[in-house]
């Protein structure tokens, strides 16, 4: 068993936590700072929170269809047929 200290539940959770903290605090931090918004959809209050969740989201659905676009077969660098 893998008991490197990155692999430990505990380990886990306690790093889930500080994430979700940090991006809860990015989030709040809109309430004190001050920014100056080019488009009117950026003074939506978290804003910049759901465009990379759904810039991200995006990214990982184009891979995915890229990768069933160019997918090879399992075999595809196995043993051959015939002469070398």
């Amino acid at each position: 068993m893998n008991d490197h200290w990155l692999a430990r539940a505990t380990t886990v959770r306690l790093l889930w936590g500080a994430f979700i903290a940090a991006l809860a605090l990015t989030v709040a931090a809109e309430l004190v700072v001050e920014h100056e918004a080019q488009f009117t959809l950026e003074r939506v209050f978290g804003f910049s929170a759901w465009y990379g969740l759904l810039a991200c989201a995006a990214l990982i659905l184009f891979s995915k269809g890229l990768g069933a676009f160019f997918k090879r077969p399992d075999d595809y660098y196995g043993e051959r047929d015939g002469d070398d």
